[in-house]
């Protein structure tokens, strides 16, 4: 057995450790932490992400991560008036990717947000707001900049072409 294969086992086991439900295919290439409020779809693959805070996280099949990826579901109440810089109150709110996405590496997911399907996000973006279907975005904020042709994804869909 190779490095690779023991190194992806080993993050296999962690993620189940974590309490990650995940459908078949499910590959884990670089360490990655999850909550118990994660689920993941059919041939998830993962190069390394956390996810934080107590909103659930839904993730469809075929997704796609560049390591470093951090998704953030829980924030701060700093608008309580009861006391600053926040109180011990937190806001929770869910992450939806859907299915077919692909995060570049170290991209930052807010709660609150749905990644739309076949959408790719640039490496280094911060997603604050939602990012529709077959969009691409980037940036910090991030921001959709492209389209993908949707006529061809539909046709590699269709025919069942996945990564």
């Amino acid at each position: 057995m190779t490095i690779k294969k023991l190194k992806r086992l080993l993050y296999g086991a962690i993620a189940k450790r974590d309490g990650l439900v995940a459908g078949s295919g499910l590959r884990i290439n670089g360490l990655s932490r999850f909550t118990k409020k994660v689920t993941v779809g059919s041939n998830g693959n993962f190069n390394g992400m956390t996810v934080q805070g107590s909103a659930e996280v839904t993730i469809g099949d075929n997704f796609h991560s560049g390591p470093e990826c951090l998704l953030i579901t829980s924030f701060h109440n700093y608008d309580s008036g009861n006391a600053i810089p926040y109180d011990s109150t937190n806001i929770n709110k869910p992450i939806c990717i859907e299915d077919n996405v692909w995060l570049g590496s170290r991209v930052i997911i807010l709660g609150g947000v749905t990644i739309g399907e076949g959408a790719i996000v640039q490496a280094g973006a911060v997603v604050v707001k939602s990012i529709p279907r077959c969009s691409i975005a980037g940036g910090n904020p991030a921001k959709v900049f492209k389209m993908r042709d949707i006529e061809h994804y539909e046709r590699l869909k269709r025919e069942g072409k996945f990564h």
